[in-house]
């Protein structure tokens, strides 16, 4: 757990500093990789901030709740960059469009990769002490893994026009989340066997 608290700081610290030296040169365009991933990206943090939410409220387990506590702090600070990235562009939150056509895999009623459905969260709010801890991890890591693929989408397609302050975050993102996931995947190994 003290590998995820570092991380968690680590990345408050980038995003800090991100934030400070943002220098755009000029705002991209509304049908560009990065504002469609800042949009994406924004709704794909705020369910991490939810599930974390619900992890909190029923959680008996300390470092699981630990845990999402970081995940609250860090992806809820993101959440606030990507969303002031987009105003100062001038862009909503929404073009009315499908997520993720940015890139190119945008599908009526297609979630983006990694997110929860609304069952499995009403699954998390309604599972029983220690089932909760699996439940979240497994869905964290399933998010994660979804917000690995977007950075990566991001840094593939969106490197001429997009903003370096976005794409330093996007590279940050995959850096944390990439090593997180092998964290997370020892704590839920480790919650499985108490389980049995």
């Amino acid at each position: 757990m003290n590998r995820l608290r570092l991380l968690a700081v680590a990345l408050m610290l980038l995003t800090t500093g991100l934030m400070l030296g943002a220098r755009p040169a000029g705002p991209p365009e509304e049908d560009s990789a990065a504002v469609g991933f800042c949009r994406d990206m924004a709704v794909h943090h705020q369910q991490a901030v939810e599930l974390s939410l619900v992890l909190r409220d029923r959680s008996t387990d300390d470092k699981v709740r630990l845990l999402a506590y970081d995940v609250i702090g860090t992806q809820a600070t993101q959440r606030g960059m990507l969303l002031g990235w987009l105003a100062s562009w001038g862009s909503g939150l929404s073009a009315g469009g499908e997520s993720m056509a940015w890139m190119g895999m945008p599908g009526t009623g297609t979630p983006m990769p990694g997110m929860a459905t609304r069952e499995q969260i009403a699954g998390l709010a309604r599972a029983a002490p220690g089932e909760v801890d699996v439940a979240y991890l497994r869905l964290l890591i399933t998010h994660h893994l979804g917000g690995v693929h977007m950075t990566d989408g991001l840094l593939r397609a969106g490197v001429t026009g997009t903003p370096p302050e976005v794409r330093r975050l996007a590279e940050a993102m995959r850096a944390s989340q990439r090593a997180e996931i092998g964290a997370l995947r020892d704590m839920l190994a480790e919650r499985e066997r108490g389980l049995r």
